[in-house]
């Protein structure tokens, strides 16, 4: 009896090449430390930190969260301790993982932040990748970076010059046209698009007529957002040829086989980690399992592999 090949879950993303494709997604699991005793980290694909700024933030005012119908609705404000105690105090537990650290970070208020941000992140050797975070709404800002594609285009090409670390740019679906916003990061330098953030939304107290999270609008993640997030996939697969990672209320293994079908590369888990801390790891076994029962043995046959309906 001829034993089958273990199917291979490797994929790159630009130039990091990852052991499998699952991600945990920025803001969700904190600087991976808190994770330490509940899971074995170094099975993950890659770890994204939580959102870095130049200086300390103390976030948003309380309460920062509020379940809402299959989601959860957030506004935690980019809370972090700046770029000098995080690669003081955080880097080096993440450094001991020996899988790919991506370092996600935001700009309070002027975008050159990010280029001072990028040029300390490149000296590292460990830091993987940067991911540009350009779409977080809860920053009290009229609009965002990334609903503007001269503006992505900017800021991307900016930071392009002063590093040759993968840069991921993380998309807003708070626009008229994603495809447009990822069109104008590809063609500005970026390795590659991460998408969804969150959309923005507001939940209210009807006995007390105040709503639910102190800052009154938030971010909606979970299962409630994961049909628009696909459909964005989907759409941006067929604009680009850059990678794509997804994500947006992805609980399991067939919610993440939904946006590798789309066209994503490789996904991150996000508000599942809140109900499941192991989530990441299930999907992972779940997606070797899925290939091996379909007799797919690499991961790239299942990518963009939508079909139309049959009558």
């Amino acid at each position: 009896m001829v034993k089958q090949a273990k199917p291979n879950l490797s994929v790159n993303i630009g130039s990091l090449a990852l052991q499998n494709p699952v991600m945990v997604a920025s803001g969700t699991f904190g600087y991976a430390e808190e994770f330490k005793g509940l899971m074995d980290l170094k099975k993950l694909g890659a770890i994204v930190t939580k959102t870095i700024t130049v200086k300390p933030r103390p976030g948003n005012l309380p309460p920062r969260t509020c379940e809402t119908p299959s989601g959860m609705l957030n506004s935690i404000g980019l809370e972090n301790p700046g770029i000098g105690r995080f690669i003081k105090e955080k880097l080096p537990f993440l450094n001991k993982l020996g899988i790919p650290v991506i370092v996600s970070i935001a700009a309070e208020d002027n975008p050159e932040e990010f280029s001072t941000l990028v040029r300390q992140l490149d000296k590292i050797n460990t830091v993987s990748a940067i991911e540009l975070n350009i779409s977080c709404p809860n920053l009290h800002k009229d609009r965002l970076i990334s609903q503007d594609a001269k503006e992505t285009f900017a800021l991307v090409s900016a930071v392009r010059k002063l590093t040759k670390k993968c840069l991921i740019t993380k998309l807003s679906p708070n626009v008229t046209s994603i495809s447009e916003i990822a069109l104008a990061a590809q063609d500005a330098g970026s390795d590659a698009v991460a998408l969804i953030n969150t959309l923005t939304g507001m939940s209210i107290d009807v006995h007390k007529r105040t709503p639910k999270i102190g800052s009154w609008i938030g971010g909606l993640s979970g299962p409630a957002i994961r049909p628009i997030a696909v459909k964005m996939v989907w759409e941006v697969y067929n604009k680009i040829k850059i990678p794509i990672i997804g994500m947006g209320g992805i609980m399991d293994t067939e919610s993440a086989l939904e946006f590798f079908i789309a066209g994503a590369t490789a996904i991150s888990a996000g508000t599942v980690n809140f109900i499941n801390p192991r989530a990441s790891l299930e999907i992972i076994s779940g997606l070797e399992e899925y290939m091996a029962d379909n007799g797919i043995l690499k991961l790239s046959d299942i990518i963009g592999r939508l079909k139309a309906c049959e009558d």
